[in-house]
């Protein structure tokens, strides 16, 4: 029975799932929830899943949602083998690190810059947050020096999770281009990840077109 994934691909959450499920070439029954319009909050997809985000996965009896734990879950049980979520403990440390990096740090960082202006609380970047973000962005250009995936020498869940989140600063005035090894490993991830022009670069150009229309006036977005 093929899986359902509720999602809006303007989520990079929700591309990190989909492009899991890109990579593990699964049968998956997309539902599309248009988050703007409030979808989520529906009755039918609450009792689905009570905290009303996406994505949310439905296998079987199974209802998951929290993307990270829907990547390692889709690995773990679909996989042909570990790699994309390791096994050994020690790889899977290294890992899980990144994904709670993501969550906790980059991610979230990420959204205190961008989130209060795309829901128009503010028209302009709060300069303390953006140092912040910027500050994230310093570490994982730490992280990856000397590998060509986030991890190491192999993608991993983590290179879903971490790329669904720095792509979305394309569209924005965050500036990638000062981080080498970010740069580098972005154009890895665009050339080798399996889906990404299709999850990914329509996704973009889906959030260009929304903010030119709506939020144009507002000092965020590229030139």
């Amino acid at each position: 029975m093929p899986l359902d994934l509720y999602y809006d691909a303007v989520s990079p959450p929700c591309r990190a799932v989909m492009l899991t499920c890109r990579a593990l070439d699964l049968d998956v029954n997309m539902k599309y929830l248009d988050l703007m319009k409030g979808e989520t909050k529906t009755p039918e997809f609450i009792a689905i899943n009570p905290q009303h985000t996406l994505p949310t996965l439905v296998d079987g009896d199974l209802k998951i949602w929290e993307s990270r734990a829907i990547c390692t879950y889709l690995v773990g049980q679909y996989g042909k083998n570990d790699s994309l979520y390791p096994k050994d403990p020690i790889a899977r440390a290294k890992v899980d690190r990144l994904l709670y990096f993501d969550m906790g740090t980059l991610y979230k960082r990420f959204g205190e810059v961008v989130y209060p202006v795309f829901r128009g609380e503010t028209k302009e970047i709060v300069p303390a947050k953006l140092d912040a973000l910027y500050e994230a962005m310093g570490w994982l250009e730490g992280y990856l020096e000397g590998n060509k995936w986030a991890a190491g020498d192999k993608i991993t869940v983590a290179d879903f999770v971490l790329v669904s989140s720095v792509q979305a600063f394309e569209v924005t005035k965050i500036n990638i281009s000062k981080f080498k090894n970010i740069a580098q490993w972005l154009s890895n991830c665009k050339q080798q990840l399996k889906g990404y022009g299709d999850v990914c670069d329509k996704a973009m150009a889906m959030i260009k077109k929304m903010t030119e229309e709506t939020h144009s006036n507002i000092n965020l977005w590229k030139d």
